[in-house]
């Protein structure tokens, strides 16, 4: 019997889209974004979890610079000469 190659490098999951497609239903059925703005005033330690959990999660897990190259930063020093005092 051949192996199977698997899914190709690229194409998601589909169990996964069916559980992300699934959460996102059950949310707008809870209310949606009005609903997760309430909870998380409702209390400060749930705006901790909001913005130390669930915002973080739309982040990108690696940052480039323009193009997708490597981040270029610059850095300007000033020497600043004390007072004699």
């Amino acid at each position: 019997m051949p192996i199977s190659p698997g899914r190709p490098k690229g194409v998601p999951n589909k169990l996964t889209q069916t559980a992300k497609d699934a959460i996102a239903a059950a949310a707008q059925a809870l209310g949606g974004a009005d609903r997760l703005t309430a909870w998380a005033q409702e209390d400060p330690q749930n705006e901790r979890v909001f913005w130390g959990t669930i915002y973080p999660k739309l982040l990108p897990l690696q940052v480039t610079g323009e193009g997708g190259g490597p981040l270029e930063l610059s850095l300007k020093l000033k020497f600043v000469k004390p007072n004699a005092g």
